[in-house]
């Protein structure tokens, strides 16, 4: 179990725990974000986490090798700051912006992103689906296995970005997209193995319930939300 990190009911006031319900589009929401990094910097606002969908996007992180990028004419393709390669976003995947500030967290990236890794692990736990890290490779997995035949399927992606001691950028978790719009791209440059969601695995779950389930396991990890 990973160690949580500092409590934030215990040394600031909660997050703001904010769900939008329609598609935003990426450059709004990354300039939303650039902008509450800096008052959260600055001390005049709270942390926050921002639960989300986006129109159908892919985006490149800052390790992104471009002979990744299948079919650049499918979807609109931004680059963004976040670490990481090329991502899909669209509908019905749960993306979550997180904004936290390190300098009262402790100033450890790793541990970070290790807790955001044990939140989407502790969240799909909720649902009875099996899934943990693997070295080497970034993101949460799950095991699929029929007769005479096994692999291994990304379900979520992670990719955050830090200034000045606030994080941002986050997390992505496929809840029910469409599975065809990640063939556009070699996901996060990994092209041996696949994509899942949970409504492909065979779990019904819609984006309330699985919201609920990030929810509780932030709390666990992160402490108190508002």
């Amino acid at each position: 179990m990973v160690k949580p990190l500092p409590l934030a009911g215990e040394i600031m006031e909660a997050p703001e725990w904010r769900i939008s319900s329609l598609p935003v589009p990426y450059g709004e929401a990354v300039a939303e974000m650039e902008a509450r990094v800096e008052a959260i910097a600055e001390g005049r606002a709270r942390e926050l986490v921002w639960l989300l969908e986006h129109p159908p996007l892919y985006t490149a992180g800052t390790s992104a090798d471009a002979r990744d990028l299948i079919d650049p004419k499918r979807f609109p393709v931004f680059k963004t700051g976040r670490g990481g390669q090329y991502t899909y976003h669209g509908p019905g995947q749960r993306v979550a912006y997180v904004m936290l500030d390190l300098n009262q967290r402790g100033k450890d990236v790793r541990a970070f992103v290790r807790g955001l890794e044990q939140w989407i692990v502790g969240a799909l736990g909720e649902f009875g689906v099996p899934a943990g890290v693997r070295e080497g490779r970034v993101g949460v997995w799950v095991e699929r296995k029929g007769p005479g035949w096994s692999r291994e399927d990304k379900i979520a992606a992670i990719g955050v970005k830090v200034r000045k001691w606030v994080s941002f950028h986050g997390i992505s978790l496929n809840v029910e997209p469409e599975l065809d719009h990640f063939s556009g791209i070699v996901p996060c440059g990994i092209a041996e193995h696949g994509v899942t969601s949970l409504v492909d695995l065979g779990v019904p779950a819609t984006m309330d319930e699985a919201d609920a389930a990030l929810k509780t396991h932030f709390r666990r990890l992160f402490g108190p939300v508002a």
